[in-house]
């Protein structure tokens, strides 16, 4: 995906969604999630989504963000966390990432280790608090439904007994392009698919509901 025309996460968002192409396999992962959630938008009128990675610095971040987002853009009563099996912190290029897109982020609690952000955009309605902490963190709101983003969150994230359904998502982890040329098209290629299949799910979810 070329970097044009993203200098607002509403145009990186529809610009993903129209790029990223999407395998028939990827396309049943991202309808079972779609149902499950609208199952329980329906009972509860709304939902709780807790996307998960081992470390809670790239992908499950990025997942939250646009998840975040999406509540806003398609108007659903849908929110949107994040947490790790293993608390680190939100990875300094994965919060460059969704700068550059338009996100804003604001330093609440600086800390070397674990700096924690508020988060917004142009136009939204509230913002979100961004930090390394595990899945089952207080702020993360239960009950919930679990999406896993990386192997190692699939295989090694403990039984979770408030989670209203677990789906594993896994994307491919920009971390290996740390500090290369790469670094920069591999995070942004990673937020794209991200934000696409982010689409997808909210689009289906907006679908279903009508």
């Amino acid at each position: 995906m070329s970097k044009t025309s993203t200098t607002s996460p509403e145009n990186f968002f529809k610009l993903a969604s129209k790029s990223i192409e999407l395998t028939e396999v990827r396309k049943k992962i991202l309808l079972d999630i779609s149902q499950g959630i609208a199952n329980t938008y329906l009972k509860k009128n709304a939902a709780n989504l807790n996307f998960i990675c081992t470390h809670n610095s790239r992908r499950s971040q990025l997942g939250q963000v646009w998840a975040y987002y999406a509540a806003q853009y398609f108007n659903l009563n849908i929110h949107a966390f994040s947490g790790g099996t293993e608390v680190t912190a939100f990875y300094r290029n994965t919060v460059k990432t969704l700068q550059e897109v338009g996100f804003d982020f604001k330093v609440t609690d600086f800390s070397h280790e674990n700096p924690h952000y508020l988060i917004s955009f142009q136009g939204s309605e509230k913002s979100i608090s961004g930090f390394s902490k595990r899945f089952d963190d207080a702020l993360n709101i239960e009950p919930y439904i679990a999406i896993t983003t990386c192997n190692n969150a699939d295989k090694n994230c403990p039984f979770i007994p408030n989670a209203l359904a677990r789906f594993h998502l896994p994307f491919a982890d920009p971390k290996a392009s740390d500090d290369s040329p790469e670094q920069e098209a591999a995070y942004q290629k990673t937020s794209a698919q991200i934000a696409a299949e982010i689409f997808f799910i909210f689009t289906e979810v907006q679908s279903l509901l009508s």
